[in-house]
């Protein structure tokens, strides 16, 4: 059913995917708040809750939703329900409702929840990856294969994620050819597409521009999403510089939940009502229906009792409150 993609091993140089980019005229968000973003809020709420909030993600026109993590409970206890909720969502037609699965333990949990697509994470630092999972990059890669492995036999897709791509929080900038070495590994074990993570938010269109036009050389732009970070106000510059590449897939969370807590300082995702406000304006297509989603952002920072990242969710409610009640 998903053919696993290989491809055969030849020198990196000797492959070159760059072409002349132009911005794509139509953008896929892959939705992270219900996973990225709840996993990194202190608050931990009820599993009746998040299923509440991917009903209604699901509602607002977003084709991918990812719905939570099968990881321990003992490190990630935000994430600790994770086969009730997923279990307990509505799955609608045309929606992919993928999960994160670190190891093989966290694959067989996942596939006997239903789950028909799964993600795996790299980093591109040494240190963070050391810090993260207690291992070698290398080695962090060699421990995928049993995951992969078996999304083969059970036909289940696999993203592959790749943090660190332009800073680490140890290592400071990290060079584009690492970010290329971690890309190429992952594309090799057969992930259908790489999500390329700016984890601490120190990327500009600079550094973005410089990792892009290396990772691009050896890896079709198809198979490229983008994951950015706020923490110094660059996440939609970056996702702009992005789409020049002809980047046409935007991870985003919802109201901008989340952070990282392997990296202190570094604030949430890019808000998913800011990214659509962006690409509609650029008149991008998302299927997105903005005042629905501005409903389900405010719907969800009145549950954890917080204030909304979003400036379109701010603007929003207040220019227009009946948009969002």
């Amino acid at each position: 059913m998903f053919p696993t993609l290989r491809r055969t091993v030849k020198p990196l140089l000797a492959r070159s995917y760059t072409t002349n980019f132009a911005q794509p005229v139509e953008v896929r968000i892959v939705e992270v708040g219900p996973r990225d973003g709840l996993q990194n809020e202190p608050t931990i709420l009820p599993a009746a809750t998040k299923i509440e909030l991917i009903n209604a993600l699901s509602e607002t026109g977003l084709r991918s939703i990812e719905v939570t993590s099968f990881v321990s409970a003992k490190w990630v206890p935000q994430m600790g329900d994770n086969t009730e909720v997923f279990k307990g969502i509505n799955k609608m037609p045309g929606i992919s409702y993928p999960v994160l699965t670190p190891n093989l333990k966290g694959f067989e949990a996942a596939l006997a929840a239903g789950a028909e697509e799964v993600a795996v994470f790299g980093a591109a630092s040494e240190s963070f990856t050391k810090k993260n999972v207690n291992c070698s990059i290398a080695e962090s890669l060699s421990r995928f294969q049993d995951v992969m492995d078996a999304a083969k036999k059970a036909q289940v897709k696999v993203r592959g994620y790749v943090s660190t791509v332009v800073g680490c929080p140890y290592e400071g900038k990290i060079k584009p050819s690492a970010v290329v070495n971690v890309v190429d590994k992952l594309l090799e074990m057969g992930c259908y597409e790489i999500s390329l993570g700016d984890t601490i938010g120190v990327g500009t269109p600079g550094s973005f521009s410089e990792m892009l036009r290396e990772v691009t050389k050896i890896a079709p732009v198809s198979m490229l999403a983008v994951h950015c970070h706020d923490t110094y106000g660059q996440a939609l510059p970056n996702i702009l510089t992005s789409l020049d590449f002809g980047v046409s897939v935007v991870d985003a969370s919802v109201s901008g939940l989340g952070g990282c807590p392997y990296a202190r300082g570094a604030s949430g995702n890019a808000a998913t009502e800011d990214v659509v406000y962006m690409l509609h304006g650029l008149g991008i297509e998302t299927g997105i229906d903005l005042p629905q989603l501005v409903n389900v952002g405010k719907f969800i920072c009145d549950k954890l009792g917080r204030q909304s990242e979003s400036k379109v969710n701010r603007a929003m409610r207040k220019t227009n409150p009946k948009a969002a009640c």
